[in-house]
This record gives structure tokens, sequence and C-alpha cells, in this order.
């Protein structure tokens, strides 16, 4: 346990309706004997020059080490009768303390004052005012053909052609911007390729190249938007230099045995491929409607639930949510350094999680919606029907006990989903296949 008798000056957070204060004593007199205990141990084995081990004399090893000895002893003294108070007072402490010296004078004991947070008592909220609406979609032949559309587009391929170039056709020019007669920053460019109408580029910019054959170039003013993310460039009128090197208009597979085998289907057999199709997307619509429903669940659940949370708490989330993002951002080939995380960012991503987890424990708690092995099993097994050998995954997930914990937690999610279902005012409302797969269209 630290104190703060070193760092008076650190920035607290303002203090809420769950903090509390318990005064802590440590008798000298145990204090020193502590102590002196803790030289003698480490005399045994202290190694200086000059002396053998174990032969150090006791004045030096207490020059040496005194200070040492007497925090770790002073510390797990406060540990004991921090963790004597908080029993004797029945407190469920969130986070640390934060222990202040009081500033007494006390001839036979050093007093401390520990400063900390506990958990809400919570009360559940009734649920019967939530609505919730629960969105409904069946796979039909019109969504798998929709889907196969967007798998088509996926696997677009590009072929030359001699004509001018038109919206969607992929182009390679070269490009040279200037301003004010001078060439600027990020303005110049060789071979470069994108595809006209993804807005890959400024919408003038696109304009101006449609209409060009390769081998074709022109020179065009254009005025870039007030709000591009180059001050410099914002609002500011330049010239284009370009030449349109190459045009190949877009080609999308046919929907036959060779896009079948792309699709993974060994022999080629389109029917089969449309089977396969439908199942996979049926097990992505049922997800998608699950996490629409899931959202609304938790929206309702945080609404008819107001609490306090504690403020350490909630700094130990946003602590853990920096360090994911940083964690991803080094997976993705990014420096840290070069792009600073701030806290704030994170804060009310953090308030909600720690909400959740504090009402979600309690009505767990409360209704008995634990996970039970059945319905860890079912949603194993459903997970694993997407994997080419749904069976090896099932016996992965098995082989380590500690594997299933996050599938158990999505099993307890499930059973809050459905017991606020039960319980709160739901209607049934269809949903259109693009709105619900909106990320997924093309």
């Amino acid at each position: 346990m630290q104190t703060n008798a070193e760092n008076t000056n650190v920035q607290q957070p303002a203090p809420s309706a769950l903090e509390r204060r318990i005064d802590l004593s440590v008798a000298i007199a145990d204090l020193d004997k502590d102590v002196d205990a803790r030289l003698k141990r480490m005399g045994k084995n202290v190694k200086m020059p000059g002396f053998r081990p174990g032969k150090v004399p006791a004045n030096i090893v207490r020059q040496q080490y005194g200070d040492q000895a007497r925090h770790e002893a002073l510390n797990e003294a406060l540990d004991r009768a921090f963790g004597e108070a908080v029993v004797a007072q029945k407190l469920r402490v969130a986070g640390y303390p934060r222990i202040e010296p009081k500033n007494t004078e006390n001839a036979t004991h050093i007093e401390f004052s520990a400063v900390f947070e506990v958990y809400p008592e919570i009360a559940l909220g009734d649920m019967s005012a939530a609505e919730i609406e629960r969105p409904a979609l069946e796979v039909g032949e019109a969504e798998v053909d929709k889907t196969i559309e967007i798998l088509r587009k996926q696997r677009i391929r590009y072929e030359a052609v001699d004509r001018a170039a038109a919206k969607e056709d992929r182009v390679v020019i070269d490009f040279l911007g200037k301003k004010d007669g001078e060439p600027f920053q990020g303005g110049q460019a060789a071979d470069y390729p994108f595809v006209l109408g993804q807005g890959m580029m400024l919408a003038d910019f696109e304009t101006a190249v449609e209409g060009l054959k390769a081998g074709e170039g022109k020179t065009f003013d254009m005025t870039f938007p007030e709000d591009y993310f180059s001050k410099d460039l914002a609002g500011q009128k330049v010239q284009f230099e370009i030449t349109v090197k190459k045009v190949s208009g877009p080609v999308l597979p046919e929907v036959d045995a060779e896009f079948a085998k792309m699709l993974g289907i060994a022999d080629g057999d389109v029917a089969k491929m449309r089977e396969e199709i439908t199942g996979n997307l049926q097990r992505e619509v049922k997800k998608r409607i699950q996490g629409k429903i899931k959202d609304q669940v938790m929206d309702a659940i945080i609404k008819a639930n107001p609490i306090d949370i504690p403020n350490a708490l909630v700094e130990m989330e946003i602590h853990r949510l920096m360090e994911n993002a940083r964690h991803d951002m080094e997976q993705r080939g990014m420096k840290v350094k070069d792009f600073p995380i701030q806290p704030e960012w994170f804060a009310e991503q953090a308030k909600r999680r720690v909400t959740l987890g504090l009402v979600l424990a309690e009505l767990v708690k409360v209704k008995e919606l634990h996970a039970k092995p059945e319905q860890v099993k079912a949603i194993v097994e459903e997970a694993a029907q997407s994997y080419e050998h749904p069976e090896e995954v099932v016996r992965w997930y098995y082989a380590q006990p500690q594997r299933l914990q996050e599938i158990e937690g999505v099993a307890i999610e499930d059973n809050v989903v459905a017991w606020v279902l039960d319980n709160a005012k739901v209607s049934d409302k269809a949903v259109a296949f693009d709105e619900l797969m909106g990320q997924q269209q093309a």
C-alpha cells in the first residue's frame, strides 16, 4: 500500500458519493520491532565487499537497508490495518485506497487516513416500461441474390478499354498540382491508380478526369474545400495538369462453376454455392439482429438503473481501453509515439462499460442468470459452423477450460437479453436487408 506522503500534489478526481475515509494508526513500537526483524533477516544474506556473507555488522546493514525495511514494514502494517477496518465495517472497496499521513503529535502511534471508494448498493430498476424493437428479416432468394452481387463486386477485375473514362472505370494517371504557379507538397504523382466514382479523389478532380481517353490530358483549375484536412490548401485555388495513362473497364465474374470454386465450392456446383451462402447469410442476419437487440437492451438497463460509479473503476477501465488501443495500433504497424492516445477519448465508453458491468453483475446474481453448460456448448457449436472443420474448433475450445470464459460471458449476456425481453415491452419491426447489412454493401 502506497502513501501520499511524498506525492501530495497529485491531482485527484472529484470526490464521489461513494468516497469513504477511515483513520488508521500503526504502533511505533510494533513497527520498530518489525523493522529490526527484517534487518536481521536481511543481514543473514547481505553480501558486501570486505565481509563474509551474513557477517556484515548490524549497524552497516541498518544504514544501508534501514529505509527499505521501514518502508516495507509500514506498508505491510497499513495493508493489515486497512484490511481489518474494511472487514469490520463490511465495506466493499473499489480500486485502491489513497493513504494520507495525518499531522498529529502522537508519541506512540503513526496516524494515517485511507481515502477510497466503495461499490454502490444497487436496487434493480423496473424494466416493464422499457421499449425494445426487435428487427425481423427472413432470408430468401432476393437476399441471396443481393449477397452474390456483393461477392461479384468484391472480385471485380479490370480490362483495358479504348474509350473515354467513365464512372466505375479504373484509371492510371500522372498529375501535377500548382499553387500560385509553384508545385505544392502532395500535389504530384506518377502512375497513380484509382477508380472513378468511389470517392478516392475530390469530386472536381474526378470530374476533370472523366471523358478523357488514354494518352489524353488537360489542365484545369480547382478550389479545395474549406474543410480540407490540409490547412495550407483548405479553400485555396490551385491548378492541376493531368495525363491519363490507362483506362480499364470493370468486368464482373459470371455466376458459374469458376465463380463457385472461387468461393470454396470444390466441385463448382452453383446450387451448392447458393445453399452455403444461404446458411452463412442466415447466421449473419441472426447475429446482426441479436446485436441490435442487445444494444437496445443494454441502453434500457442503463436507463432503468441510474447508479453512482466509482471513479477508481472508471480510471482502471480507461487505462485498459488505452492499452488495447495501443496494442491495436502496433498490430497495424503504427507507431504509438507518433499518435499520442488521450484518456478523455475513452471516458464515456469506460463509464458505460463500468455501469453495465456493475448492474449486470447484480442482475445475474439476483435473477440467477448464470451460464449453463448446455448454453455454452450450443454457442461454441454454432460459432464453429463457419469453419471448414467445425469439430476441430469445438475440441479446441474444450481442450482448455479458460478458453470457454469468453463464451460463458456471451451466454450470460444472452440470458440477460432474454430476461429483459420477457419483462419489457417488445415489438417486432420488419427491417430491410440493405439497412441491416449496410456495411456489407459494396
